[in-house]
């Protein structure tokens, strides 16, 4: 009972300071990478208060794919160049009150969450939700996503595709001086466009036009 005790206070401790160095870092890079960190001892802690399923699922989504995605987007875009653009940009002063918008919004809403256990402490058992022992937690918690739930979870699944044709475009971006290809022209491109028959007489070169 001790050692569950320590290992919690350490996993605990590790996840406030890489939340801590998310926003703190100076590289993006650095950033990802304690994010993930962030996700992973999380997931330990989930499996130390018995939810081996979220535990689970955290490493799988959060730090498998969604914190690997990130890592890609980060790295692909050149993140130094375009803080500074947007920084000094005068476009970026207009977007700076909607993110304070957007943040009071959250700040209030897990205000409300946190504060509903004390205005409300018969929130868990006014839910229409039985909890039954004779289960395992993720039977439990499968019962109740995909019967209850099966539409915010298909809702999320949506975002998550959003995110991920978001991340394609941001890092699909035009340069000059590269030439890219395109399949359409390759594919249907006729024999005379592509080859030129020259009669060449006998002991002279060919001249070719660069």
């Amino acid at each position: 009972m001790i050692a569950h005790s320590i290992f919690f206070y350490i996993f605990s401790i590790i996840a406030i300071i890489s939340a801590i160095m998310v926003t703190a870092s100076k590289n993006t890079v650095h950033s990802v990478f304690f994010l993930i960190l962030d996700f992973i001892s999380i997931s330990c802690l989930f499996i130390m208060i018995g939810a081996e399923f979220l535990g689970m699922i955290m490493l799988i989504v959060y730090v498998g794919a969604v914190a690997v995605l990130f890592l890609f987007v980060v790295m692909m875009l050149n993140v130094a160049q375009q803080k500074n653009q947007w920084f000094l940009s005068k476009s970026s002063s207009g977007h700076i009150p909607i993110g304070l918008i957007i943040s009071a919004i959250i700040f209030f809403e897990l205000i409300i969450v946190v504060g509903g256990w004390k205005y409300k402490p018969d929130l868990e058992s006014s839910s229409g939700n039985i909890i039954s022992n004779d289960v395992s937690n993720t039977h439990s918690l499968g019962q109740v996503l995909y019967t209850d739930y099966i539409h915010i979870f298909q809702i999320s699944g949506m975002i998550l595709l959003v995110a991920m044709i978001g991340a394609i475009v941001l890092t699909y971006r035009q340069r000059e001086g590269v030439k890219k290809q395109s399949y359409v022209k390759q594919i249907s491109r006729e024999r005379s466009e592509g080859v030129e028959v020259l009669e060449v007489e006998s002991n002279k070169g060919v001249k070719i036009d660069d």
